[in-house]
């Protein structure tokens, strides 16, 4: 590993030492966490039952792959935010007016649109089902997280613009130059290795837990169940490369990933479509859950400085550029330009308290983010 004047290496140990405690206290079966700077890891570690080939599902930490496929295809001018969906999808009729911006923001109003097996195997099946959805809200009305759907149409979108499956393209643009092959969407079995397998840690949360977080006794968690999150222990869901989370990978790929964002070492990425893509905050609609604005970008989060950064999954010691996406189940994937660091964080455990699991992540990241001095 590369060393550095400027790392703490007591924070390495706090954040080794915070990680190992979830896994003494039977929260975390399996974990890995990877930091990097200046575009090399500065230091990798497994927990629990973790070892270095074996892989985990990194659910919507996978959403930033598809983010950068897209900027290639911006820069080079197939395609922009602006692009019409019905353009490129015509099956999609209801989204007549709504445009890429909306769906890599959230905002197109289909947060609940389904699509499951056996209809998600086709690309004919897919479109059939797009036919068939329908709008919850108005397009560009609100913001609510869309877990699967949206990017399901973004998928679409680039296998018309590249001609080919976006799987295909997701490889030959993103994993391959960025030499991320211990990262994979959509490989058979054989192809992926050995993937941690998910198990359920933890008690639900009460009503009073809730609402003392929230405000109010319920909260809808939508399609990300615990239920749904262990139906990824099967390979032949894996297989499917879920374009909004279907991503198999070490923390060091996400770490190392996210070194990319920040360095671009091949030039891939047309430098004005890069910086928008991880510092233009395109969306500032509350966000319904955590009542903050949801600072979104084209296809990630950034933190920003109104003391809400650690609500968007960016930590308390971060600074406001850091940008990034996690994914369920307590997945984590930052950079923050103002320090150069990059962390990547995965976990087996499928938390059925999610207030505690958010807690985690936030004593997680911000240890990470004490690393190297701002």
């Amino acid at each position: 590993m590369g060393d550095s004047p400027d790392i703490d290496h007591g924070a390495i140990r706090a954040l080794s030492e915070r990680i190992q405690r979830e896994v003494d206290d039977g929260r975390i079966p399996a974990a890995q966490m990877a930091l990097a700077l200046n575009g090399e890891l500065i230091h990798s570690e497994n927990f629990g039952d973790a070892t270095d080939h074996i892989r985990f599902n990194v659910y919507s930490c996978t959403k930033a792959l598809i983010a950068g496929v897209v900027w290639q295809l911006i820069g080079e001018g197939s395609m922009s935010a602006s692009t019409p969906v019905t353009d490129l999808v015509p099956s999609f009729t209801a989204a007549d007016g709504m445009t890429l911006e909306h769906l890599l923001t959230h905002t197109g109003g289909f947060p609940y649109a389904p699509l499951a097996p056996p209809r998600w195997d086709t690309r004919e099946a897919r479109l059939r089902q797009f036919g068939r959805w329908n709008l919850q809200w108005e397009i560009g009305e609100r913001f609510e997280y869309h877990a699967t759907s949206a990017h399901w149409v973004v998928a679409e979108m680039i296998e018309v613009t590249e001609g080919r499956d976006y799987r295909d393209v997701v490889r030959d643009r993103m994993l391959i130059p960025l030499g991320l092959n211990e990262f994979t969407l959509g490989s058979p079995a054989g192809d992926v290795g050995e993937v941690a397998e998910l198990k359920l840690v933890g008690h639900v949360p009460t009503a009073q837990e809730i609402e003392e977080v929230f405000g109010i006794p319920n909260v809808d968690l939508g399609e990300v169940t615990p239920e749904i999150l262990l139906g990824f222990n099967e390979p032949s869901v894996r297989e499917v490369g879920v374009p909004g989370g279907g991503g198999v990978a070490t923390a060091r790929s996400l770490a190392m990933l996210y070194q990319g964002f920040l360095h671009d070492p091949d030039e891939i990425w047309n430098p004005e479509v890069l910086a928008d893509g991880t510092q233009n905050i395109r969306c500032t609609l509350a966000d319904p859950l955590k009542q903050i604005p949801a600072n979104r970008t084209l296809g990630l989060i950034v933190g920003g400085d109104d003391g809400n950064a650690h609500l968007r999954g960016m930590g308390h010691t971060n600074s406001p550029r850091t940008f990034g996406h996690g994914g369920a189940a307590g997945q984590i994937s930052w950079a923050d330009p103002e320090s150069g660091l990059s962390f990547g964080f995965v976990t087996s455990g499928v938390e059925k308290n999610f207030i505690r699991e958010n807690r985690r992540s936030v004593a997680i990241t911000s240890r990470a983010g004490s690393v190297v001095a701002t």
